[in-house]
């Protein structure tokens, strides 16, 4: 990625990323409408989820969105060496794949990512912008998709 890309990650994150949990339940809310077939994976103590919502406030839930949000930041502030994330990525995607999510499924959730930016950034989420995070995030899903390999 060349510095205006790099720039234009960090100024659009500076500006969503002092709501984590208000833009990550957004996120989130896109990703169940996009794919319903994800809500039971998120089970906690054994209980299933009636709905998005009963799931999106959960606490339990709200510390998952805590956390993913977490990763995100991870990425934005390591965007200039990705590589020194990778076997923590790879490890996660692993975690991921033992709960039954499918790899194809995170074209979806980067497509629930860049609805978030969008609807956080209104107009500042311009097409340069949402390029910039289109790569980011596609560097983020080859490093988690090693944790498939092997499948």
């Amino acid at each position: 990625m060349e510095r205006p890309e790099l720039e234009l990650i960090r100024q659009s994150w500076r500006a969503v990323s002092h709501s984590p949990l208000e833009h990550g339940t957004v996120l989130f809310s896109r990703l169940f409408t996009l794919e319903p077939d994800l809500l039971p994976l998120f089970q906690y103590n054994g209980r299933q989820f009636s709905s998005p919502e009963d799931c999106l406030s959960s606490p339990e839930f709200l510390d998952h969105i805590r956390k993913v949000m977490l990763v995100i930041d991870a990425a934005v502030t390591n965007v200039e060496d990705l590589s020194s994330l990778e076997e923590y990525l790879a490890g996660l995607g692993k975690k991921h794949r033992a709960v039954g999510v499918r790899l194809g499924s995170f074209s979806t959730v980067g497509e629930s990512l860049l609805y978030m930016l969008e609807k956080c950034l209104g107009p500042d989420f311009t097409p340069a912008t949402k390029a910039a995070w289109s790569q980011l995030y596609g560097a983020v899903v080859r490093a988690m998709s090693r944790g498939w390999d092997g499948e």
